[in-house]
């Protein structure tokens, strides 16, 4: 059975999306994806989907479940790689993806991610500072 890959990088969660996504694989990357959490007890999921050339509605309410689930449980999410083209298909389905962050590069994704952790450490709301 196909399977998506979720990496811990200490606080953090990598998933690297390079299959076609099918709603069985986006439930149970789902699954996958908060049990992790739980299990691990992360701050921060990063999804790299730079291998994708083709995001539909499907794959962008999929991130923004993944988004809300990680949110509920206590980590942040942000999406990178996206290509230029996959960025138009979503603003033009209407899709903003509420509550994704997103990032060009993984590096830049990882500090996103890695300064929320600072900042949750230091008690600052990282939900309200400006960007």
């Amino acid at each position: 059975m196909e399977k998506i890959p979720v990496l811990r990088m200490g606080p953090l969660l990598l998933i690297t999306i390079q299959i076609d996504m099918h709603d069985k694989l986006a439930l149970q990357l789902q699954d996958d994806v908060t049990h992790r959490i739980s299990e691990y007890g992360s701050t921060g999921v990063l999804i790299d989907i730079s291998s994708l050339e083709i995001v539909d509605s499907f794959i962008g309410r999929m991130l923004a479940n993944i988004a809300a689930m990680s949110r509920v449980l206590g980590a942040d999410t942000v999406v990178v790689g996206m290509q230029p083209a996959v960025a138009i298909t979503l603003v033009e389905l209407g899709m903003s993806l509420p509550g994704v962050r997103t990032a060009l590069t993984v590096e830049a994704g990882m500090e996103l991610l890695l300064g929320a952790v600072a900042e949750d450490a230091n008690g600052t709301d990282h939900e309200h500072r400006q960007a």
